[in-house]
């Protein structure tokens, strides 16, 4: 059984709220204030926090993933700062994204950010949109990642404030990406990056969601804890780029949710790269029929990281297609973690699911646990999962060297070779080739 959430840890962070983010979560909420509903989510969520029991190792879903350590780091939210000059994030910009949020410490730069009126999108901060398009957002912030038992989630809901939000019209289509930016620069501090992305009737978009740590914050302690939510209507398609590359020192935890409608289509990929700890949650819900996703991931790590991601892809109709491709790779006293479940509800037929786990060691101290489940509750279905961990071939590093290649070159050759097949997925070009050369210049390292 889990043991009670860490007192001290949850009310230190309660306390830490200064007088004005008091006065947001304990104002009226009465229903003539436009705002009264964010309020009384944020109560809500300060309630769940206080008795949802801290997850250990005890708890199945946690058994790899010990993070006990962070009970002694109770570090205070972020407050706004300084924000960066905008030539200090210029090599994390990507060329192709004409609208760019960008958010330092948790806390919306507008002076960073760049948003155009083509498209007719709703893009903006969320403590300025809540007003304005409250119906929208109150119909689906907070629906799709439970905080109700997720301790993470109801944190990062009781710290709500800025937040970057998309909502894509109706037969609308969004040719050029929308850069989610999210910085951290304080030390010792919690950030709580929140993102909604609402794709309504027949549109599409591209949305990359980027967390990053500026060079002077590379070897200092800090805690991300990021929620992002979907919402995908009837025939919307997204394709969702997800990029962890904060420093090694940091803790990373991060919960996604989303919601598929008739014949929608959800397209993801995953790439993480930094902290000391991370823990990335994927919820997809095939909500109605013909609705479809692909899912493919890749964590990178080295040293004493510990990467850990647990999705679930919930089949709840008929006529479903999800498949998904995870890759791990380890090297020095790294340690990584895959658990992947796949459910299949009672009548949902015809549903086409495909999981596939493969994981590289590149030293004899790395460890990777991998875990995927099929649950299926009914017959008519094709479904099919499986995972192994290895070391590179032999002979095929026998085969380069015959060729004339130095055993590390063919060895970071072939590790190379087995990251970039995830990145082959990445469909903004710009953002690739950074990818590539990442994962490149990591593998030549190792």
């Amino acid at each position: 059984m889990s043991e009670p959430a860490n007192v001290d840890y949850l009310s230190c962070l309660f306390k830490s709220l200064d007088a004005k983010a008091d006065g947001k979560i304990n104002a009226d909420t009465s229903p003539e204030n436009p705002q009264s509903w964010l309020k009384q989510l944020r109560a809500q969520a300060i309630e769940n926090a206080g008795q949802l029991k801290w997850p250990t190792i005890k708890d199945e879903e946690w058994r790899f993933t010990d993070i006990s350590s962070l009970a002694k780091l109770p570090f205070k939210p972020a407050q706004p700062g300084q924000v960066p000059a905008l030539s200090d994030i210029q090599p994390y910009l990507i060329k192709e994204a004409v609208n760019r949020l960008v958010f330092v410490d948790g806390f919306f730069a507008p002076e960073l950010s760049s948003i155009t009126s083509e498209n007719q999108m709703c893009i903006g901060n969320l403590s300025a949109l809540a007003t304005q398009h409250a119906n929208t957002i109150m119909s689906h912030l907070g629906q799709y990642v439970k905080h109700q038992n997720n301790l993470f989630a109801a944190l990062n809901t009781a710290f709500l404030h800025d937040g970057a939000v998309i909502v894509v019209p109706q037969n609308n289509v969004v040719d050029l990406p929308v850069h989610l930016l999210f910085i951290a620069t304080q030390v010792e501090t919690t950030h709580y990056p929140r993102c909604l992305i609402v794709g309504e009737a027949n549109s599409k978009i591209t949305v990359i969601e980027d967390y990053v740590a500026l060079q002077n914050n590379a070897e200092d302690a800090y805690i991300t804890n990021s929620v992002a939510e979907f919402k995908l209507a009837a025939n919307a398609q997204i394709q969702h780029v997800r990029m962890q590359r904060e420093n090694q020192n940091a803790f990373h935890l991060a919960n996604c949710a989303v919601s598929l409608d008739h014949a929608s289509r959800y397209q993801a990929v995953s790439v993480s790269l930094g902290a000391k700890i991370s823990r990335y949650n994927l919820d997809v819900r095939l909500e109605a029929e013909t609705a479809e996703s692909i899912i493919n991931g890749l964590a990178l790590i080295t040293d004493q990281q510990l990467a850990d991601t647990h999705t679930c892809i919930d089949h709840l109709k008929p006529n479903c297609t999800s498949h998904q491709k995870h890759k791990c790779i380890a090297d020095d006293n790294a340690h990584a973690v895959f658990n992947g479940k796949i459910i299949v509800r009672p009548n949902t037929q015809k549903t086409n699911s495909s999981q596939s786990s493969r994981n590289l060691l590149l030293s004899d101290k790395a460890r990777i646990d991998t875990k995927p489940q099929l649950e299926i509750f009914a017959d008519d279905v094709k479904c099919a999962h499986g995972a192994t961990v290895g070391q590179l071939d032999k002979e095929e590093i026998f085969y380069l060297k015959s060729r004339g290649l130095s055993e590390l070159t063919a060895r970071n050759l072939l590790t190379y070779a087995f990251g970039a097949e995830i990145l082959d997925s990445v469909p903004v070009a710009s953002l690739k080739h950074t990818l590539e050369q990442i994962v490149l210049n990591q593998t030549q390292s190792c």
